[in-house]
């Protein structure tokens, strides 16, 4: 099968292989590659901005397929069903944080595209009890990018506490961002949106955002919360000095660069909230897909498989518009 590889630090090192087409083990489904979106810790993981955990390795976590096989201990599903292939891949499914709820602070969890191959090729495989089933409703290249950018994007609207009926301030709007927005609409928040792009700023606005202004702008009211997308630390103290007293920041990456210094009155006094997102529960996986059939639409930008290299590249330079989705 065809298969992208990291073959060093950069967009222009991944390349195009042959490879054999992987097996799957006894809890395993092998599934043919439909759609895969490309998300930006994808580019985090080929430009080495997180420490290398398997070399060659396919990127990509935001699979859709069918199942073409199936272990001969796997349940749940059967061949030719379709499902999605996400982030969170594995979890130790007995420390503390298994056991309450919170499977995505284990210490021992394993990551698609990055501890293991992932979706720019012809076939992967994933354990069964970590795929999605996707709505029907939903078409395959629209469904891709609700595996991570979606997903992640409702962990950081509920990590970030708005108040029913409060302002919500989003940094950045990208893949996860232009679906986490359209999720805070359907909920009565007020969105705020904040990005260099003027294509971003009027897709914001399209989707029901209430303003749209350039990254470093006051908003014109103070915001309960906020959510930072943009993987760039000096975005923080903005947003901090953005928000009304007791709101939330929650900075949704998984990689940023250093946040500077800030000023305890500015920006923290007033019982404000700085907080992160860490990757994911299957729970809020299954739950976002349910609450998405009815309430989000991705906008992609689609690229043939072979052009993965040229969407990573244009994720990076800030020329695609919502979300970039390799066809296959």
């Amino acid at each position: 099968m065809r298969a992208w590889r990291t073959v060093g630090d950069g967009s222009e090192n991944l390349r195009l292989d042959q490879v054999p087409v992987p097996e799957p083990d006894k809890t395993e489904l092998l599934v043919r590659v439909v759609a895969c979106g490309v998300c930006r810790t994808d580019l985090h993981v080929v430009d080495g901005d997180l420490p290398q955990h398997k070399s060659p390795v396919v990127p990509g976590h935001e699979v859709v397929g069918t199942v073409a096989e199936v272990g001969s201990a796997a349940e749940r599903f059967a061949v030719g069903d379709r499902v999605g292939v996400a982030w969170l891949r594995e979890t130790c499914g007995t420390c503390r944080w298994c056991r309450g709820g919170d499977e995505n602070l284990c210490a021992r969890s394993r990551y698609t595209g990055w501890d293991e191959d992932g979706g720019y090729a012809e076939y992967t495989v994933v354990p069964a009890a970590y795929a999605y089933r996707i709505p029907d409703g939903i078409p395959d290249v629209q469904a891709a990018p609700l595996l991570c950018a979606g997903i992640i994007g409702y962990r950081s609207l509920r990590r970030a506490s708005v108040p029913p009926g409060g302002t919500l301030g989003i940094y950045g709007f990208g893949g996860s961002a232009h679906l986490t927005a359209q999720v805070a609409v359907s909920q009565g928040i007020d969105v705020y949106v904040f990005t260099r792009g003027e294509s971003a700023r009027r897709l914001a606005l399209d989707l029901g955002a209430s303003w749209a202004g350039d990254t470093a702008d006051d908003p014109p009211v103070p915001l309960d919360s906020a959510i930072v997308f943009a993987p760039v630390g000096d975005i923080v103290p903005l947003a901090l000095a953005a928000l009304d007293r007791h709101g939330t920041v929650a900075v949704a990456g998984i990689h940023l660069s250093d946040i500077p210094a800030l000023d305890y009155q500015r920006h923290l006094f007033g019982e404000k909230t700085l907080t992160s997102v860490t990757s994911n529960t299957r729970a809020d996986g299954e739950e976002f897909l349910r609450l998405a059939e009815s309430t989000v639409r991705a906008t992609v930008t689609p690229y043939p498989f072979e052009r993965a290299p040229d969407a990573l590249r244009d994720l990076a330079e800030g020329r695609v518009n919502g979300a970039a989705v390799l066809e296959l």
